[in-house]
């Protein structure tokens, strides 16, 4: 079981990098590290569960994290020059589960909002699962601009106000106003070509 989910991990990874699964490389371009990540993920990987388990309370959710932590871990790190390797993964697998209870609570305020509109028909699973992913790209994106420059944004976007508006609410001026619009603008660009 262990030996399929590290070929699984090796081949998501070829893929993000090389385009195919497929694609064939010289053995000396994977395998010492492979056999270092072999070795490091039958070493880790039941401590690494346990620890995502115990913080989760969910063996499924437990299973699926501990495999992106280290699929994540391969398609970053090098497994040969990992000292304190525990200390890495967890680092890792804290983040995966902030990024999962973020995106749970913004899966729970959209499932909140549409039972709220009884006179809207209910999304497939399909567009649900598109709407959170959206919230979720939208999320990442205003986490990237400063306080000020989001707060911009969110009073231009959701309340509508003008610049003059927003540059009153913020105590500063329109022209600030227009810099936070154009960076908001920009990581607004910048997710869309993420996604393209």
């Amino acid at each position: 079981m262990k030996i399929i989910l590290i070929r699984d991990a090796v081949l998501t990874h070829l893929t993000g990098k090389y385009g195919s699964p497929f694609v064939c490389l010289p053995v000396s371009t994977i395998s010492p590290s492979l056999d270092t990540f072999s070795d490091l993920y039958a070493s880790h990987h039941g401590w690494l569960y346990n620890w995502l388990w115990r913080k989760l309370g969910c063996r499924d959710g437990a299973a699926d994290l501990a495999q992106d932590t280290f699929v994540r871990m391969l398609a970053t790190q090098s497994a040969d020059s990992l000292r304190e390797p525990r200390a890495y993964l967890s680092t890792v697998a804290n983040g995966l589960l902030v990024n999962h209870w973020r995106r749970l609570t913004l899966e729970r305020t959209f499932l909140a909002a549409l039972a709220s509109h009884p006179e809207m028909t209910a999304p497939s699973p399909e567009e649900r699962a598109l709407v959170v992913e959206a919230l979720c790209r939208i999320d990442a994106m205003l986490d990237t601009l400063s306080p000020r420059a989001r707060q911009a944004f969110l009073l231009a976007q959701l309340d509508g106000l003008t610049y003059a508006q927003i540059a009153g609410q913020l105590d500063v001026s329109e022209r600030m106003v227009k810099k936070y619009m154009a960076q908001a603008m920009l990581q607004c660009m910048l997710c869309m070509d993420d996604v393209a």
